[in-house]
């Protein structure tokens, strides 16, 4: 479990913090194997004998005052009695993990018998489009090729196919047999007959270990529908034209109620992964694609706003079903017209699942995601809880859960993994904030509940019961982190404790929300204006700005660089990116608004480190393919041209470039050699990733070099004109001070 503060020393009331002008709170990654700095948890198990305080139900741990008969609660400080079982525990407290860490991992006893923990057998779904090519259908077998060799043995796996109807597959016998269901072309009317009525729901999932071969001969089998099938099955329009055929709400909406029943019998979550070529355009949920066109210039209708949110309920309805029916949803879209991701994004934001966009099939990195999304572990079932200290509290929650409906700051997670991260921010519970004397400094305690499922192979034998041996078995843990923060005596010690890439964070979740509420234009403003006023405090702070005759004169320079606090200086080029980075840039640049959506999706579950190199990708040079010289460039052509050196890597986090300079001496092997250091590096690099990096060779003078230059972004216009030119960043710096200027006047 990460978890990373805003700043390590907290403002010491509200005044201070308004003063700093920056935001306060964390992000915590909760499956995370090991803390921030490296370690891991200390294991134990009886997690429901932790004892717990009566006012608020926080853990105890290592900060609180232990007595021989009670405990002290670190966070709101109420005195605890002690039962008589910990009394007797904690007298030897070299073995007990909350005595010894303040990061704890404990595993906690299941309800009902030895069987029913073995019911635990992983099912998979597949749900493939068959409205489609056959380039995406190649796609698509490769990577369901992929993911059954990442499949642990005894996981169960099912075959649909979805058009104007819904295909199920029974690989279980000598030749695969699919049973169709029609789907009515209406968006109101249901399926006319329940799946499980077509097709038992154990017939279609089938063991991994016994039909792997099969289930990949029922995917050669597949074929795109003819215009034939879809003009017989779908939706006439004028003059014949053919008005619909893929069916995908109807579809996915009867697979989730279709693996519903046996929720919690035959198993205890499962996963579907939807793969789709267009927008659903037959059935329920069928989406209206024309919003998306040259209307809005007529109209004068800011598409920035009006493309965002989602024009149906529908997916988000269904999502909770997926929800209920212990689904988690993975949607894989391959395509590169309008599919409004806006409206289908909740069936994967609300079910713990993830969205990918891949705008081709030719170089989609689609099979090797799939692979490496299987082959990490994953918990499900997750609830996350932080607690704080009785002077501040959670404001905000940010990541992709769903709140309780009862508890506050309680969220559910479906599915988690070791890369997902959330985000909080805070604020004082009172006027009176934290005391500068005080001995008890804030806390922050996160626990987090969770279950995983293990193999046969990762347990011992005298674990499971006779019965149960080469099953899987469920285990539920309790991951509890409790961490101290000191105080902040001045704004000088708060500015010093900044973790730029935490404050990034929380601007990014900040942003997005504004851009779907209020548009891209109020989500840049907001951004500007947030680094106008930190710049202003900063001034303020550190009495850079002269008072004469009790007026502030701009007769001193403003420092819009930070330079007095090294802390700060990486923030106005992080705004910078973000202002040029899709996400924020505008409908008539030419960003795509599924592509827009998807770098939502993906910005809002990015540990600290990974966001700042998708915002403000690192550009590192090397003299030769064995030899770095210089572990950073800003993004400029100016910064390749003084560094003299001939090899460039970029990592822009979902694409990693490999750049020879024109001037590169022609004896330097291209590309680089499978066994040298940059290799290693890229190799390192791509391994720590949650998705698989595009990785790209290209030699200046020679191959087209447009694709590196784009991430030159310094040079380019904050507006995104995108045209190189000397009023790039440095033009940026001299409006921002200019609005500085103004608003501190």
């Amino acid at each position: 479990m990460a978890v990373r503060a805003t700043v390590s020393r907290f403002p010491i009331d509200s005044d201070a913090l308004e003063a700093s002008g920056l935001p306060w709170g964390l992000t915590v990654t909760p499956f995370a194997s090991k803390d921030e700095s490296g370690i891991g948890p200390a294991y134990g198990s009886n997690g429901h004998l932790l004892p717990r305080c009566e006012n608020c139900y926080a853990y105890f741990n290592t900060y609180c005052e232990l007595d021989q008969w009670a405990w002290t609660c670190s966070l709101c400080g109420t005195l605890n009695g002690l039962p008589s079982d910990a009394i007797a525990r904690y007298s030897n407290p070299h073995s007990i993990p909350e005595m010894s860490s303040s990061f704890i991992d404990l595993e906690l006893p299941l309800d009902g018998s030895d069987e029913e923990m073995t019911q635990a057998r992983p099912v998979y779904v597949a749900a493939i489009d068959l409205s489609s090519s056959e380039e995406f259908l190649e796609l698509t077998k490769s990577a369901l090729l992929a993911a059954l060799e990442a499949l642990s043995p005894g996981s169960l796996f099912g075959l649909a196919t979805f058009s104007h109807k819904i295909g199920l597959y029974d690989v279980q016998g000598p030749i695969p047999v699919v049973k169709n269901v029609f789907i009515p072309p209406d968006a109101e009317s249901k399926l006319p007959l329940e799946l499980e009525d077509a097709m038992l729901l154990l017939q279609f999932l089938a063991p991994v270990e016994t039909c792997k071969d099969r289930i990949a001969a029922a995917l050669e089998t597949l074929k795109p529908i003819t215009s034939w099938e879809r003009s017989s099955g779908a939706a006439q329009g004028i003059d014949g034209m053919l008005m619909g055929g893929r069916g995908f709400g109807t579809a996915m909406e009867a697979i989730f109620n279709y693996l519903g029943s046996e929720f919690g019998n035959t198993f205890a979550l499962a996963r579907v992964f939807a793969f789709i070529s267009g927008p659903p355009d037959y059935g329920r949920g069928q989406l209206d694609t024309s919003r998306y066109g040259e209307q809005y210039a007529s109209k004068r209708v800011d598409a920035d706003r009006a493309l965002l949110p989602e024009q149906t309920p529908f997916y988000k309805d269904i999502a909770t079903i997926a929800v209920q029916s212990g689904v988690c949803v993975d949607v894989f879209a391959v395509t590169n017209e309008y599919t409004d991701l806006a409206s289908l994004k909740f069936l994967s934001i609300e079910s713990g699942g993830s969205l990918f966009l891949y705008s081709s099939t030719d170089d989609s990195t689609l099979p090797q995601d799939m692979f490496r999304m299987l082959n990490r572990p994953y918990a499900f079932n997750c609830v996350l809880r932080l607690r704080t200290s009785t002077e501040f509290k959670p404001l905000h929650s940010y990541g992709h859960f769903f709140p309780d409906p009862q508890y506050e700051n309680l969220q559910h997670i479906i599915c988690c993994d070791s890369y997902a991260t959330y985000a909080y921010d805070f604020d004082f519970a009172n006027n009176t904030g934290f005391s500068r004397h005080s001995r008890e400094p804030p806390v922050v305690q996160i626990a987090f509940q969770y279950t995983v499922v293990v193999p046969p192979e990762g347990l011992q034998n005298s674990e499971l019961p006779s019965s149960s041996r080469g099953q899987h078995l469920i285990q539920r843990r309790l991951r509890i982190r409790t961490i101290q923060f000191g105080t902040a005596q001045n704004i000088n010690e708060i500015y010093d404790s900044v973790d730029h890439e935490v404050v990034l964070s929380l601007l990014v979740h900040k942003v997005i929300l504004v851009s779907l509420e209020d548009g891209v234009r109020e989500g840049r403003a907001l951004l500007h204006d947030w680094l106008v006023i930190l710049t202003a405090q900063y001034n303020d702070a550190y009495n850079l700005v002269q008072y004469k005759n009790g007026n502030k004169s701009m007769s001193s320079q403003i420092d819009i660089t930070f330079s007095q606090c090294p802390q700060l200086e990486p923030l106005p080029r992080l705004v910078f990116a973000l202002l040029r980075n899709p996400l924020l840039r505008f409908h008539e640049e030419g960003v795509h608004p599924d592509y827009r959506i998807y770098l939502q999706c993906l910005f809002s579950v990015l540990e600290p480190s990974s966001l700042h190199c998708g915002i403000y990708p690192s550009l590192m040079s090397y003299s030769t393919p064995d030899k770095q010289a210089y572990p950073r460039h800003s993004l400029s052509r100016a910064a390749l041209l003084t560094s003299g050196s001939p090899i460039f890597f970029l990592d822009a986090y979902t694409t990693l470039i490999v750049f020879y300079s024109s001037t590169a001496d022609p004896s330097l092997p291209f590309p680089p050699p499978q066994d040298c250091l940059l290799r290693k590096n890229i190799n390192m690099v791509k391994q720590g990733r949650s998705i698989t990096p595009k990785l790209m060779f290209i030699r200046g003078g020679k191959d087209d070099a447009t694709a590196f230059e784009t991430y030159l972004i310094e040079e380019q216009a904050v507006d995104g004109r995108g045209f190189p030119s000397a009023m790039g960043f440095v033009s940026f710096l001299d409006d921002i001070s200019r609005s500085v200027a103004e608003y501190m006047k």
